[in-house]
């Protein structure tokens, strides 16, 4: 071992880890001094996505809404999805639906948005009929019908809202439990915020509107407000450091210090969940595209929505005093 003149041990010099950084340290983007353009473009966003439901009449309600039947079929040899419909298509069946949910085009769901008078039963009939007629006896399988009334369906879309609503203001109670009054709501108008987006785009891209996609929006809330904690937290944490400062300058150093970490937890999730709508099929299109919008826009409101609506409530306050 190598000996200083002064006879102690020579200590080994200290390591350098490079860790990598989209962000550079020092970055000061004003985003506070962008809230007012990017309400703007949340307004726009959110009015072009009500018009398209109010022009489509509603969203595009799959049959657990909408009420219907489902045909889970499978061939014993590669069948053309024109095929099927085209087996389908004439008689008393509207609206059929046909998916391919299998490798190799042998499985499908064949769906029946509705019931007619004949009643649900007379809907599978006339669907294994109709593929008798065209493929013959034994071509195929029946793995499953499943078939929901048009009551159900009004009741399964009720339980569906109030557990969206009842998510956002448990959310919001529990923001403003840990921090503040004004994050909680802030919170909660941003996860409005993101909840209106997302069904706008879910209409304009005329995605199905079914259970999965409520899980999926139940899911976009939960990842919204995860990322507001981590904002709010270091807008908490450097108040109590800048107590000369005020809150917007408080408010955009703490933005931009946790950008980096927020774009690469967003970047990571939107590339899965992209993967997942690309290549996941068309079951779970909906549920993919919901995941997919929600977290780009969950990442949006954290900064242009949650925080701007902090600094609003804070203003008024001290006009009151």
């Amino acid at each position: 071992m190598a000996m200083r003149s002064t006879g102690q041990p020579e200590k080994a010099a200290p390591v350098q880890h490079h860790f990598f950084e989209i962000i550079p340290p020092g970055t000061n983007i004003d985003f506070v001094g962008m809230r007012f353009r990017m309400l703007i473009v949340s307004w726009t966003l959110i009015a072009i996505g009500l018009v398209s439901i109010y022009l489509h009449g509603g969203l595009n309600y799959g049959i657990d809404f909408a009420g219907g039947t489902m045909v889970h079929v499978k061939f014993a040899q590669s069948t053309p999805v024109a095929d099927i419909r085209g087996a389908l298509s004439g008689g008393e069946l509207r609206e059929v639906v046909v998916q391919n949910v299998g490798q190799g085009e042998t499985e499908f769901q064949i769906r029946v948005v509705g019931s007619p008078q004949s009643g649900s039963a007379a809907v599978a009939d006339s669907i294994k009929a109709g593929l008798k007629a065209r493929f013959g006896e034994g071509t195929y399988e029946v793995l499953r019908v499943e078939t929901v009334g048009p009551k159900v369906g009004k009741n399964l879309w009720r339980d569906a809202t109030l557990a969206v609503l009842a998510a956002t203001l448990v959310m919001g109670a529990y923001i403003a439990l840990r921090f503040e009054l004004r994050f909680g709501i802030g919170a909660a108008v941003a996860l409005v915020h993101d909840v209106l987006i997302t069904l706008g785009a879910l209409s304009i891209a005329n995605m199905e509107f079914d259970l999965t996609t409520v899980a999926g929006l139940l899911t976009v809330v939960g990842y919204s407000v995860h990322d507001t904690v981590i904002v709010s937290d270091r807008i908490r944490e450097n108040m109590r450091k800048m107590r000369r400062e005020t809150l917007a300058t408080v408010m955009n150093l703490s933005i931009n210090e946790t950008l980096s970490r927020t774009l690469i937890t967003s970047g990571t999730a939107v590339l899965v969940t992209a993967a997942l709508f690309l290549l996941g099929g068309p079951v779970i299109h909906s549920f993919a595209f919901t995941l997919l919008v929600g977290f780009i826009v969950g990442t949006y409101s954290s900064i242009y929505v949650a925080s701007p609506i902090v600094l609003y409530l804070e203003k008024r306050q001290v006009k009151r005093r």
